[in-house]
């Protein structure tokens, strides 16, 4: 029986090639990243465009926004125009500076000022306020208009389903619990006057700044014991002399 071996170098190539396989496999969806989850935080969210419509380039990208997120600022893309479409609100809201607010942001609909041809990709962000709802999944679906067809990204798993099972999923979002780097988060406690900070003792004392100047004292005496040697010394040859 002929036993193949396999040597590190195989082994290694061919653990890249799954990681390679499965990136690839990702990075096929209309995709969003966020660069804060925190609830309550302004966050910037970052859509991804990988690719057009089965070869075809991609003409424009409309992107629909969640009920819980009334406003929304697009950021600028020179290869893109960009349209707010907006709707009437059935009840009033306030925003976070106490403003009313009679309509919403719908959709953010981005036209490709030159088709993005299959194969190559862009990104497009939006700048908004997550709502106050740790927990919560805010779902973007994306329509992809291509020179030749459509896709539409818009399916959300059902409960206990893995994502990569749905063939377009639509862009998602879960807030987490507002933390000290969110928006709401606290002080750091290292900043605040009389804070205890690490290296501080029980007292509130410095045990760095301690044992520096213990250092400095120990310095100090050895360079005194060695002055006094030095001076015996010299006194002991000018008694020989």
């Amino acid at each position: 029986m002929h036993i193949r071996r396999f040597t590190l170098p195989t082994l290694g190539a061919a653990a890249l090639g799954i990681v390679a396989l499965t990136a690839g496999a990702a990075g096929a969806h209309v995709s969003v990243s966020p660069d804060t989850t925190a609830a309550g935080s302004y966050a910037v969210l970052t859509f991804s465009v990988p690719h057009g419509c089965e070869g075809s380039p991609t003409t424009k990208v409309a992107i629909q926004l969640p009920a819980d997120v009334p406003q929304v600022t697009p950021t600028v893309n020179p290869n893109w125009t960009v349209e707010k479409v907006t709707e009437k609100l059935a009840e009033p809201l306030q925003d976070s500076h106490g403003n009313e607010i009679t309509e919403r942001v719908s959709q953010v609909v981005y036209t490709a000022r030159t088709p993005l041809e299959d194969g190559f990709r862009d990104t497009l962000a939006l700048s908004l306020q997550l709502p106050e709802k740790a927990g919560e999944t805010l779902t973007f679906p994306v329509l992809q208009t291509c020179a030749r067809g459509e896709t539409a990204w818009n399916e959300t798993p059902a409960e206990g389903q893995d994502e990569e099972e749905l063939e377009n999923p639509a862009p998602a979002v879960t807030i987490t619990e507002a933390g000290a780097g969110g928006h709401h988060g606290a002080a750091d406690a290292a900043e605040e006057p009389g804070a205890r900070k690490d290296g501080d003792d029980e007292d509130g004392d410095d045990e760095a700044g301690d044992d520096g100047n213990g250092l400095a004292v120990a310095g100090l005496v050895a360079g005194l014991g060695g002055l006094v040697l030095g001076g015996l010394a010299l006194a002991r040859s000018g008694r020989k002399a």
